[in-house]
């Protein structure tokens, strides 16, 4: 479903120029959920804005469902790839209610059977109905997030991007919203290119991941490799350690690496 092939994007006047992807390369399959997981400032959201089409200062290639893409995407695009963000008070228009939030995209690709589509897009998120009048104030973090995810899903994409989905969320919420991604995914065979710092999120959604450090990828595992820490790479090792709690020594070794 994804091909990316040597993925630079730098930011920046040249002499002050920063690269926050490096050369990066990789393949996701239709209807896999791929994780790329690393601290802040690895790359993996730019990545994720790189595919999406919301930067243009790369170089490389990428490729989605066998198309490549170029800088400038057409509305066909759009159609097969979506994005889920980190934040789904910033990513819904305050003053819409819910219902046209999500009869906006029906209306821009012009599809018909806007009301039962949007009644069938909150029931698969599990809200319903008496949510569409609604306005993103009138919802908890959680809700809105399920609204975002509506939003996503309701062109049928074959792909949807997801930023940090539930780091801005309770953590009594976050794994609704994981088992609900999950079985979207199950149910619709949709694939997702996840971004995450968590490595127990990772663990839960993904069938392989990435790990990013400075830009680059520097191993790629399975989620079997992370259950039982077959992970190659130091600086992975340093993330699952790190991911199990504070430790003093995980932290120093952080620091000298």
């Amino acid at each position: 479903m994804i091909s990316i092939q040597d993925l630079t994007v730098r930011f920046g006047e040249v002499r002050q120029q920063v690269t926050a992807v490096d050369g990066v390369s990789l393949d996701v399959a239709a209807g896999e959920s791929f994780g790329l997981v690393g601290e802040s400032g690895s790359g993996k959201s730019t990545i994720l804005r790189a595919v999406a089409g919301l930067i243009d200062n790369w170089t490389g290639a990428i490729s989605v469902d066998g198309r490549p893409v170029t800088r400038r995407r057409d509305r066909a695009f759009y159609r097969l790839v979506q994005m889920v963000f980190q934040d789904p008070f910033g990513s819904l228009h305050p003053k819409h209610t819910i219902d046209r939030i999500l009869s906006e995209p029906l209306i821009v690709h012009r599809i018909a059977d806007i009301e039962n589509r949007v009644r069938a897009a909150l029931d698969q998120v599990q809200l319903g109905a008496r949510f569409r009048f609604r306005y993103p104030h009138q919802l908890s973090g959680g809700q809105r997030q399920r609204v975002a995810i509506a939003r996503a899903l309701i062109l049928g994409p074959r792909l949807i991007l997801l930023d940090e989905p539930t780091s801005a969320l309770d953590v009594s919420i976050q794994a609704e919203i994981l088992n609900l991604l999950s079985d979207i995914r199950q149910q619709s065979g949709v694939t997702y290119l996840l971004v995450s710092h968590d490595l127990g999120v990772v663990a839960h959604m993904c069938d392989r991941f990435a790990v990013m450090r400075q830009g680059k990828v520097v191993e790629v595992a399975t989620r079997g490799d992370l259950a039982t820490g077959s992970l190659s790479h130091a600086y992975s090792r340093q993330l699952l350690l790190a991911s199990r709690g504070y430790d003093r020594a995980v932290i120093d070794a952080f620091a000298d690496e």
